[in-house]
């Protein structure tokens, strides 16, 4: 069966400059005398896994396991330190919902918007822009500007806009908790809807049942480092156990 996602031996450090530097002239100061001191953060640690065409894999781990870092560096968001990964397919990411719009544009122009930055021609979201509208339940807010919106609403357009196409690598962080209970329902009805259409899925949840319900594999991360690849059951007791 065809990779679509491979990690392997993937390495993040971050360097970040000493705490007690409170301003920007201090930090020229400190650089300028050489005494600019860095503190180290590997964010992961020789990293290795893989997804196969079709396979709906999941990425569970406490806060600060290294999770949202490794779904940034598989998107393209961020350049490992060491190590290299490899995507086929075109990919949709859905991180940090909203995150590439404009709040002071209004929802129908947003649209147009993150759907161009996404790679959708403009033919193509007009096409599709009364079902996104439907989707999202925006209603009579689509010509109001952003600013305007609840958080709720803004994650609801978001997601609508990113699954309006069935891409073929989805990599998706928490986005099922958005919105109230019929919504969550929705999305995640929408989600089945992307996976049964043959959609290679990389999900992060806290929640180890949408976990279990959903993958069929599970990697476990702890401190940037992988605990355990596995079946999804078996995994997740590892993980409820530990």
């Amino acid at each position: 069966m065809e990779t679509m996602i491979e990690v392997k031996d993937v390495s993040m450090c971050f360097r970040m400059a000493n705490d007690r530097i409170s301003s920007i002239k201090e930090y020229a100061i400190a650089k300028l005398r050489g005494k600019l001191q860095y503190n180290e953060f590997e964010a992961l640690k020789h990293v290795s896994f893989d997804v196969k065409r079709g396979e709906v894999v999941g990425l569970i781990g406490h806060n600060g396991a290294g999770k949202s870092t490794m779904l940034k560096v598989i998107s393209g968001i961020l350049k490992p330190t060491e190590g290299s990964v490899h995507v086929a397919g075109n990919v949709a990411p859905m991180l940090e919902l909203g995150s590439g719009f404009d709040f002071d544009m209004t929802g129908r122009e947003n649209i147009f918007l993150n759907g161009a930055i996404l790679g959708y021609s403009k033919r193509f979201l007009e096409s599709k822009f009364d079902e996104i509208v439907e989707f999202s339940e925006i209603g009579r807010f689509i010509d109001m500007p952003l600013r305007n919106y609840s958080s709720g609403m803004v994650a609801r357009l978001a997601f609508s806009v990113a699954t309006v196409i069935v891409p073929e690598v989805l990599i998706v962080d928490e986005v099922l908790s958005v919105g109230d209970a019929a919504f969550q329902e929705k999305s995640l009805a929408r989600m089945m809807e992307l996976m049964s259409g043959g959609t290679t899925v990389l999900f992060v949840s806290h929640s180890l049942d949408q976990i279990r319900r959903l993958c069929s594999r599970v990697v476990w991360l702890e401190h940037g480092t992988v605990m355990r690849i596995g079946p999804s059951d078996e995994v997740c007791d590892a993980y409820a156990n530990s």
